[in-house]
């Protein structure tokens, strides 16, 4: 474990027995994030649909993705997924964090930090994401050192999502 990890979190590869609890945490983090105002029709059946068993086990056996866990006492707190074949403009971005989910109880707390620091000890850096406008982890990742190259919007549910890209060069040890 690195240095900065300070909460004793056990970070490894996902298995296959963990997709159940990766599909129920995913789905709570993307809810905390996004349905703001209470849960509507069109969030809960995306929330349903995408964040599966099925589909956590399929990002396993695809030899683009790398998904790490976070946990303490057997108990998941976090995740990463790796995409290492997409890129944003340019190879130099480095390559995608797709997701980066915390379980809210431990946010701020060192668990995303660790999961990165795992993730760029393992593929090296920099690295690139992007993040909704109004997510508050627009804040964690400016602390770590991050810096907007970009932004990215797309339509989803009725609505324009502006989000903001970032480059990770070095994960910062807070």
């Amino acid at each position: 474990m690195h240095e900065s990890n300070t909460h004793n979190y056990k970070i490894r590869t996902a298995n296959s027995l963990d997709c159940q609890k990766l599909a129920v945490l995913a789905a709570q983090v993307w809810l905390d994030t996004y349905a703001t105002d209470g849960i509507r029709p069109d969030y809960a059946e995306y929330a349903n649909s995408t964040f599966t068993t099925a589909y956590f086990q399929s990002l396993l056996k695809h030899s683009d993705y790398r998904l790490l866990v976070c946990e303490q006492a057997d108990m998941l707190q976090g995740f990463v997924l790796v995409n290492l074949a997409a890129q944003y403009q340019t190879p130099d971005n480095g390559y995608e964090i797709d997701k980066l989910y915390v379980h809210r109880s431990f946010q701020g707390k060192g668990a995303g930090r660790a999961l990165l620091s795992r993730v760029a000890s393992h593929y090296g850096t920099p690295m690139w994401l992007y993040t909704w406008t109004e997510n508050t982890a627009n804040q964690f990742y400016r602390r770590l050192g991050a810096k907007q190259i970009g932004t990215l919007s797309f339509e989803a549910f009725g609505s324009t999502i502006n989000n903001n890209v970032y480059k990770i060069s070095t994960v910062k040890h807070l």
